[in-house]
């Protein structure tokens, strides 16, 4: 019996600093997050970041907690169940960090019958730190606890003609009314040394930019390359001019250089120095909205925006559970159905 298991990234049961310190605690040590070594990382985060970040982490989340709980948690159950209610396969949501986890998804499948499962990382684009993380997690699990069970991973989703078009036309929908100069795709963004280290071919990756636009097996795992298709292809979609739209990469963590050009100095540079008073941002990289989104892009950025000499601002929503999106998943899942 064949079945479904989702999963996004997680969040912390509550917006409580020892919650969120739980969280970021279980999140940071990940191998994949924080690449250094063992040590290293333990006296990084448990030493220093768990000492200080969770209370402002907690005052973050505070803004943008509903009633029914974290964003992204409620959002993700919401697209779940109208996943589950458009399938007759069983469907399961798990969450590589917090306490919703990938085991007791596993763990829900099998006890409907499932013996062959159809992984689906909530992430557009291949990055180690997460949609990696994800698949490799769920590997050990199923290895560790459910042996009798198989795992077929739904690739990243990046460039799928369906999503790229489901995605436009929620942009679309949202910048009704909304006179903008300048779009502003702006992706979660991760350590250069991550693009390099997710380059099978160890050669191809010169990050200059010439190597985005070059046939390569190495733009299956990269991340930076799959962010700017995305761009290319939604840019095609709904037909923007040249110009009026750009790439930038925000949440970064540290002092090793990130993808450039980053978010936060985007905000300001772009009203300053190009004039650009009417600001539409959308945060492709995430299919869900949570912290990223709701409080650093729709908040933070918005006062940054106007402090840089912004006039109107619009943070567009994720997909969430947009029916259109709803149905590009199913058909995926029904497509995995009928060819294996």
């Amino acid at each position: 019996m064949k079945g479904v298991l989702l999963v996004n990234l997680g969040s912390p049961d509550s917006p409580k600093p020892k919650d969120v310190k739980r969280y970021l605690g279980e999140f940071l040590m990940d191998e994949r997050v924080i690449d250094v070594n063992p040590i290293l990382r333990t006296i990084l985060v448990k030493g220093i970041i768990l000492n200080t970040r969770p209370k402002k982490s907690a005052k973050a989340y505070q803004k943008i907690w509903w009633k029914e709980g974290s964003p992204l948690v409620v959002i993700s159950e919401r697209f779940h169940k109208k996943v589950q209610n458009k399938t007759d396969m069983p469907v399961a949501l798990g969450m590589r960090y917090g306490s919703i986890s990938i085991h007791n998804a596993y763990q829900e499948l099998k006890d409907k019958g499932v013996t062959d499962v159809l992984l689906v990382p909530l992430y557009p684009h291949y990055a180690m730190s997460s949609f990696e993380t994800v698949v490799e997690k769920a590997r050990d699990v199923q290895k560790n606890s459910f042996s009798s069970m198989t795992t077929t991973v739904l690739p990243a989703f990046y460039n799928q003609k369906d999503y790229i078009k489901v995605m436009a036309d929620n942009i679309r929908e949202h910048l009704k009314g909304f006179e903008y100069d300048h779009i502003l795709f702006s992706y979660h963004g991760i350590p250069e040394r991550h693009i390099k280290k997710s380059d099978p071919t160890k050669s191809h990756c010169q990050m200059d930019g010439s190597c985005c636009n070059q046939s390569s097996e190495a733009h299956a795992t990269c991340y930076r390359h799959q962010c700017f298709e995305t761009t290319k292809e939604v840019a095609k979609e709904l037909q923007l001019e040249a110009g009026t739209f750009s790439n930038s990469f925000q949440s970064r963590l540290g002092r090793d250089p990130w993808l450039k050009p980053y978010t936060d100095f985007e905000f300001e540079r772009l009203p300053k120095e190009e004039n650009k008073k009417n600001l539409a941002v959308i945060t492709p990289a995430f299919v869900s909205d949570c912290l990223e989104t709701l409080e650093e892009i729709a908040m933070e950025g918005q006062e940054q925006f106007e402090e840089g000499g912004g006039e109107n601002y619009k943070h567009i929503p994720c997909l969430n559970e947009n029916d259109a999106w709803v149905d590009v998943m199913v058909s995926w899942i029904q497509k995995w159905n009928q060819s294996s």
